[in-house]
């Protein structure tokens, strides 16, 4: 591998040995804010916003921003990576960073250093933003005085898919990830003796009901060319197998496809609920924890992207790129809040492992991370150029 990516290779891994939980990601950020002031201090400007980062690299001359975003916290995960990987384990018990946010990061890097290096004419705008694995980051960074007077005006991010060979790029115009919602529903009745039924208030009973009625929504209230994905992935109740249980919680997570269609099932899940409440005597109380729009890949830009990546844009000095136009995923992500305000697209990097997003057996190949980081770098440049030469408005 090149020397000038091994660099960023080797910051993966000592992200990676870091993982921390959202809000939280201080080591993280102290590792990153010592990357960047080893670079020429004269084209950027650095901010921090909580425990995210901010780095404007100014242009040659400059008529428009671009922003690359990275994600940066862990996982609550007990990594089960083999041995080879044993000298860059998560030093942190019981975190992992399990969903690719280190390659991200150092990509973020390997960006950013491309640009101080060599400047294209406009500015760019790296992020490094915190807690995208809940409760979000992106919607509050967007909001912050931080970023508000360098909100780019076109914006990009990548994330890690296994699925996919090294080399490859996938991705979509319009809906690329799902609306998602977290779902907490809990139960309070009232405990009593396992012999004695008749004089108390079984909440596993309750919970088992509303799980099995939960299940009902996607089958008979959602159309079927639509999509939707209600799952509960957690229950608990009960203190003992003599004990009539208290209290009962589910813990799931909901995904659509439209924004009308989580309506609707939030709706048909607090009918369902209130009609437990009434059915077994109980107080019910339902928490949608954090909400994350659709991810909506802006359709000009990203197909002007994928044309580029089709042709000129297909071969770097890190090997060639796939292309491939994937389909719409149940996946959540909080990038989708700003591409709500910014125009821009997400994409897929393959990173070649058997094993999927969030599992603690998740080792992603890092040959992906030159690919990733001279793609980026290279269309940045290629947009920057076209809409000087009058070849996109966009």
């Amino acid at each position: 591998m090149n020397t000038a990516f091994q660099t960023f290779v080797d910051i993966r891994r000592q992200l990676h040995r870091i993982p921390e939980p959202g809000f939280q990601e201080f080591k993280t950020q102290r590792l990153l804010l010592d990357r960047i002031a080893e670079l020429p201090q004269h084209r950027i400007e650095v901010r921090t916003w909580r425990t995210g980062i901010l780095v404007k690299v100014k242009g040659t001359d400059p008529r428009r921003t671009f922003g690359y975003r990275a994600d940066m916290d862990g996982l609550p995960i007990e990594e089960e990576t083999s041995p080879a990987s044993g000298d860059f384990r998560s030093t942190h018990p019981g975190f992992m960073h399990a969903c690719g946010h280190d390659l991200h990061m150092a990509i973020g890097l390997g960006v950013l250093t491309r640009f101080v290096e060599l400047p294209m004419a406009d500015d760019l705008v790296v992020l490094f933003q915190p807690a995208e694995e809940g409760p979000g980051g992106a919607k509050p960074m967007l909001e912050s005085d931080e970023l508000r007077d360098w909100l780019p005006d076109q914006i990009v991010a990548l994330h890690i898919a296994p699925e996919y060979e090294v080399g490859t790029i996938a991705t979509r115009p319009g809906i690329l990830f799902a609306n998602t919602s977290e779902l907490f529903v809990d139960l309070t009745g009232k405990g009593g003796h396992a012999a004695y039924p008749h004089r108390a208030n079984d909440m596993v009973v309750a919970a088992a009901h509303v799980l099995v009625q939960l299940q009902s929504i996607v089958a008979r209230n959602v159309n079927p060319l639509d999509a939707a994905v209600v799952t509960v992935g957690k229950i608990e109740g009960g203190t003992k197998q003599n004990i009539i249980a208290e209290k009962a919680r589910l813990e799931g997570t909901i995904r659509t496809l439209s924004a009308d269609t989580m309506k609707l099932v939030k709706k048909r899940i607090e009918a369902i609920v209130a009609g437990t409440e009434a059915a077994f005597e109980c107080k019910a109380d339902i928490d949608y924890g954090s909400n994350y729009l659709q991810v909506y890949n802006d359709e000009a830009i990203t197909r002007e992207f994928m044309d580029w990546l089709d042709g000129e844009g297909g071969s770097g000095e890190a090997g060639p790129v796939r292309l491939i136009e994937c389909s719409e995923a149940m996946t959540g992500e909080d990038f989708g809040y700003l591409l709500e305000r910014i125009p821009g697209f997400m994409f897929w990097l393959g990173v070649d492992t058997p094993y999927g997003l969030h599992h603690a057996k998740l080792e992603p190949d890092e040959r992906a991370i030159p690919v990733a980081i001279d793609t980026v770098t290279r269309y940045f440049r290629w947009k920057s150029e076209r809409l000087r030469t009058g070849g996109d408005s966009a």
